[in-house]
């Protein structure tokens, strides 16, 4: 997976948090409004979209004039499979994730643990809100899938 330069990942925040779903986008425009602090251009906004769509990370289709955009997958499976890429870049996996498993706070062991408990019963993958609930923050949304 391609990292995303600082203005890719401020454009996908403004996807991300508008959240269109399958059956709308956002508008160029509509991220450029969103940007606002940057005092970016149209034609910069439109061009980082474009290019995020040539990585894949963006659907466009065409709504009258305008495009509009959508992620392809949420946040939370990007950041998972930005993880699972860490993984990949040498050494032992096991070693990194014991290190990683001893760095989380207690709190976010809770949300690991739920969720390879979900997972280890034939979960579709997704730890109960239930689980979460005592954990005291919300769990990912997704699992990442290999």
């Amino acid at each position: 997976m391609t990292r995303l330069g600082d203005l890719e990942r401020a454009v996908m925040d403004v996807l991300w948090d508008r959240n269109p779903g399958p059956s709308g986008g956002v508008t160029v425009r509509e991220v450029a409004d969103a940007l606002d602090g940057r005092e970016l251009a149209y034609t910069t906004v439109m061009t980082v979209l474009d290019r995020l769509a040539g990585k894949g990370m963006v659907q466009r289709e065409r709504e009258g004039r305008a495009w509009s955009y959508r992620p392809t997958a949420t946040r939370e499976a990007h950041i998972a499979q930005l993880m699972l890429d860490a993984l990949d870049l040498g050494g032992s996996r096991d070693a990194a994730l014991v290190r990683f498993a001893r760095s989380v706070s207690g709190t976010e062991a809770e949300v690991l643990r739920a969720a390879l408990a979900t997972e280890a019963a034939g979960g579709a993958g997704k730890a109960t809100t239930e689980a979460v609930a005592g954990a005291g923050k919300p769990a990912a949304d997704e699992v990442a899938e290999r």
